[in-house]
């Protein structure tokens, strides 16, 4: 109630305008009020100068607030003259630095501090961070280490090490301090998974596995680590195992719609939609988002409901008919039902809100490609998403197919020499796209092809190989078995 607090407060001054308490709080009604010029006046003295510690702290935030970062600074130089032990001050005058885009002076500021009160970890915090916001990385964990040699294994610092290093692609590095970090503080569970999760990333599935493990049955109660214990064992394809650590998530948990998502994907996997779509709904139900919605659509048109499906997301169309998300999802949803002219229509519909949807390009571009027709116009589509999305490996793909499925008439007689050509941009191109993937069947089988119209009978078996390890989709690749059976008898016969 500022209105009667601003009465009173007034009523005080009158009184007795030099009481120093009276000022500096009728100062900070002013301020509250929005009232600026009046704080300043009742905050400052005839040279302009804070009339006490306190008036100025709400000096130095008034000037903040207004912009005026200058008087901030000489406000912040005025608290440290008064009284040179103050850590405020030098935190306010550093940040005031930060604010006129004086970096070096703002990292002096707080070296200043550091020198007052050694060892400070609040003063070691703001350098860090003054350090990262300029992209010193380096600088950053240097004081990390010097803050370890003051305060041997501290939990903060060394999980704030561990950050630094990891983005700074020093892995190794970062295992080792997360090692040192659990040793000392073993119920840091944000520590221990993100250690057991870099040994995944190296490719030490049972040693991460065996950490989550250890720390679960130290922790049963908590269920943070059960949950990533199952998406560990999931993604080592020990199904059993990571359905029964996503079952141990209580409804009550954060991550309980996650477990019941990532159930449902393992009865998908496993072709089992009624299930799939039935943990998919659990899901929803608990944590309502655009994302499962999509989720439950694919899955209800997995199970036969392609009606369904497309029913639910045209309610959700209704909400915001120029969703070129939604239309694009919708028409993905007739492309996995083989209904493609229906799916096309909504691709297009999609591109109309956004010429810019970057998967519906490519959607459209690549059936054209595999129909063989618009290969100039699917180029095109494609080569634009490829420009939405550089680092999309099934764009890439796409572009690879689009260069072989032109090369196909040219190398039956009209220019051969031209379709070779082609299909080595092809086979730069898939290579990118695997490479960007990390694998994928379908890019391997595409590369088979392009061998094998090069009449490189080998490689295009060795690749055909390849995509059949790589756990091939059996609805996109229907023929990739027969291809490689046929090609492994005639290079046997020879």
């Amino acid at each position: 109630e500022l209105d009667r607090a601003l009465e009173h407060a007034e009523r005080a001054y009158e009184i007795d305008p030099d009481d120093p308490a009276g000022r500096v709080f009728l100062g900070q009604i002013y301020r509250l009020r929005k009232q600026s010029d009046e704080a300043e006046a009742m905050l400052s003295d005839e040279a302009g100068q804070p009339r006490s510690r306190e008036a100025a702290l709400l000096l130095y935030g008034l000037y903040v607030d207004a912009g005026r970062t200058e008087d901030a600074l000489g406000v912040a130089r005025w608290m440290i003259a008064d009284d040179p032990e103050n850590l405020r001050a030098y935190f306010a005058l550093s940040r005031a630095h930060e604010q006129l885009g004086q970096p070096d002076q703002a990292l002096s500021a707080l070296r200043d501090a550091l020198e007052q009160a050694p060892g400070s970890l609040a003063v070691y915090s703001a350098l860090a961070r003054l350090h990262r916001d300029r992209n010193d990385r380096e600088a950053e964990i240097a004081i990390y280490r010097e803050v370890l040699d003051e305060y041997p294994h501290h939990q903060a610092t060394l999980a704030a090490l561990a950050d630094a290093l990891v983005a700074t692609s020093r892995t190794d590095d970062a295992r080792a301090v997360l090692e040192e970090l659990v040793a000392h503080h073993p119920d840091d569970v944000r520590s221990v998974i993100r250690l057991a999760l870099l040994e995944f990333d190296a490719g030490e599935f049972e040693s991460a596995a065996g950490r989550f493990d250890r720390a679960l049955a130290e922790r049963p109660e908590d269920h943070e680590i059960a949950y990533f214990l199952g998406v560990l064992r999931q993604r080592m394809d020990q199904v059993d195992a990571a359905l029964q650590a996503f079952e141990q998530i209580p409804e009550s948990h954060g991550r309980y719609a996650d477990a019941r998502s990532q159930i449902a994907s393992i009865f998908e996997g496993r072709g089992d939609y009624p299930r799939a779509l039935e943990q998919a709904r659990i899901a929803l139900r608990a944590q309502p988002n655009r994302t499962l919605e999509l989720y439950v659509a694919r899955l209800r048109a997995k199970n036969g409901d392609v009606e369904g499906a497309v029913a639910m997301l045209e309610g959700l169309l209704g909400e915001g008919p120029d969703d070129d998300e939604l239309l694009y999802n919708i028409g993905a949803l007739y492309g996995e039902a083989k209904r493609f002219e229906e799916a096309l229509r909504y691709m297009h519909l999609a591109l109309e809100k956004n010429p810019d949807n970057a998967s519906a390009l490519n959607y459209v571009g690549y059936t054209w490609a595999e129909r063989g027709e618009r290969l100039d116009e699917a180029e095109t589509m494609i080569v634009r998403a490829r420009e939405l999305r550089p680092d999309d490996g099934f764009i890439t793909d796409s572009l690879g197919w689009v260069y072989y499925m032109r090369a196909v008439p040219l190398m039956a007689g009209e220019d051969p020499s031209k379709g070779r050509a082609l299909l080595h941009d092809a086979l730069r191109t898939l290579q990118q796209a695997a490479e960007l993937t990390g694998g994928d069947p379908v890019i391997s089988e595409h590369m088979g092809d392009v061998y094998l119209l090069l009449d490189e009978k080998k490689r295009a078996l060795e690749k055909y190989r390849e995509a059949i390890e790589l756990d091939p989709r059996e609805a996109e690749q229907p023929d990739l078995l027969r291809k490689f059976e046929s090609l492994e008898r005639e290079l046997g016969s020879q």
